[in-house]
């Protein structure tokens, strides 16, 4: 029953990963086009685009947490395993679990005061591109949602396992 939901959550939080990759190059791409088509304009054409800052600035916050999502998933995250390196692998085991739980609080947190963030700023607008706020900010539960996707995917997968990219999980 245990390893068909451990199966089951890493089969979503592969395919919710292989997603916010393609996320990435998407908003990744958008943001260069952005930046590229507002420095033609204003340097060649002499006219600036007023939305264009704006956009890129947005396009890069969604691009951070949704890459730190693709981090945490490849185990590529930054830290210092210093220490880590010279237990024996019974006590790394427990050290990767009680990390992974710590962090599932933190992300357990990101959501609750993500959308109650999100909540306090529903009737406000960004200033060229009129978005609503609580869209632009929503990505901080739904980092928070898929850091704890793939959290529960480690947790219940054990042992540690080799991500994709080659890396330790």
């Amino acid at each position: 029953m245990v390893r068909d939901a451990a199966g089951t959550l890493e089969r979503i939080s592969t395919a919710c990963n292989r997603y916010a990759e393609y996320l990435l190059l998407l908003f990744g791409l958008s943001m260069t086009a952005t930046v590229i088509i507002q420095v033609f304009s204003r340097y060649i054409l002499n006219h600036s685009l007023f939305w264009s800052e704006e956009l890129a600035r947005y396009l890069l916050v969604w691009l951070t947490f949704i890459g730190a999502t693709v981090a945490y998933h490849r185990n590529m995250h930054p830290g210092v395993d210093f220490l880590f390196k010279r237990l024996d692998r019974r006590n790394r085991d427990r050290i990767r679990r009680l990390v992974h739980l710590i962090s599932l609080v933190f992300f357990l947190v990101m959501i609750w005061y993500g959308c109650t963030f999100a909540y306090f700023i529903r009737v406000q607008t960004s200033p060229a591109l009129a978005l609503p706020k609580w869209l632009i900010f929503s990505i901080i539960p739904i980092s928070g949602v898929v850091f704890s996707l793939h959290c529960g995917a480690f947790l219940l997968r054990g042992s540690p396992a080799r991500s994709s990219t080659g890396g330790k999980l």
